[in-house]
């Protein structure tokens, strides 16, 4: 059985291919799609190995944005992005160029102190994760976990060369079945206790719930967020959320089309006192080549391409709840 790392609030996850979905569901159902700003993505994959990504988002005043493109040939992938501020990330990733290890160097341009070297070595019942800050003085990191298909345990550590100290040490522990997850972490050098939970509740409407607590031992300061998500019905999805501030949110998603989403989100804080709510509309498309040669052409079929598919995704945000 083939096991990858997926790091989840601080914690190190070791999870079978087929339990990949339930370990990331608990942070889905909590932050996903809960989106206030204004945002715009538009993705091109392609067959031929060649994928394309330009991103917009506008937070207040201030306008960021990044164009990426991947490119995949055999067990090689190479990611190239240049945003806005005239950075050029680049990331070279080689899968098994020894049998259970992936291999993967990063670096910013102009940045001389970002080149970044990672390792990922994965077996049966034990993953490893290690990466160096390429640096005269390197910052070393790693992480490795241990464990069956229902429980694991995982620890990772970061150590500063220069100063000769630990950054980060964060233990854990996870037990997961097929219809919940829990986890008990101990981060920050360990300041901070996490837990966390989730329990699906009807796998017909999708119905689940979530829970995320939080203690920080300096200050005796206790957090909490609970949410919730169900089907209406095949198209509409619904999510709630609430947190121990009184931050109340809910969301709903409607699949108007095969895989293109309508999302309207709603935030209500009663502490903030000039802008009590904020409300969101996030747009997700997706635009098969084929069809558009089909209503260009009239009468083709679906034409050659139509395999090929190009997806927009944009997101409009406001405040006050006006939109």
């Amino acid at each position: 059985m083939r096991y990858v790392l997926n790091t989840v609030h601080a914690f190190i996850y070791l999870a079978s291919n087929d339990d990949i979905e339930c370990k990331s569901f608990r942070t889905d159902l909590l932050t996903k799609d809960y989106n206030f700003d204004h945002k715009f993505t538009l993705t091109t994959p392609s067959d031929a190995g060649l994928g394309l990504t330009a991103m917009g988002v506008k937070k207040d005043q201030l306008f960021i944005g990044d164009i990426s493109t991947q490119y995949r040939s055999g067990k090689t992938t190479v990611d190239v992005k240049v945003d806005t501020d005239y950075n050029v990330s680049t990331t070279i990733t080689v899968n098994e160029l020894v049998a259970g290890v992936r291999t993967s160097f990063s670096f910013r341009i102009p940045d001389q102190k970002s080149g970044k070297l990672d390792l990922q070595y994965l077996y049966d019942r034990a993953a490893i994760n290690s990466s160096i800050v390429l640096t005269p003085i390197p910052l070393l990191e790693l992480a490795a976990a241990i464990g069956s298909k229902e429980l694991t345990l995982g620890t990772e550590v970061g150590f500063d060369s220069a100063s000769a100290s630990f950054t980060e040490y964060n233990s854990g522990i996870g037990f997961n079945k097929h219809d919940f997850s829990a986890a008990l972490i101990l981060a920050d050098k360990g300041g901070t206790l996490k837990a966390s939970y989730v329990q699906g509740v009807n796998p017909v409407t999708g119905a689940a719930v979530a829970a995320d607590m939080i203690h920080r031992f300096n200050t005796y300061g206790n957090s909490f967020t609970i949410g919730s998500c169900h089907a209406l019905n095949p198209l509409i999805t619904i999510k709630t959320r609430f947190n121990n501030s009184g931050k109340a949110a809910v969301l709903c998603q409607h699949e108007w089309r095969p895989q293109s989403f309508l999302t309207l989100s709603a935030e209500y804080n009663p502490k903030a006192l000039n802008a009590p709510s904020r409300g969101g509309l996030a747009s997700s498309i997706w635009v098969s080549c084929g069809l558009r040669l089909f209503l260009e052409e009239g009468g083709r079929g679906e034409g050659e391409n139509h395999d090929r598919y190009i997806i927009i995704k944009g997101t409009f945000g406001c405040k006050n709840g006006t939109v």
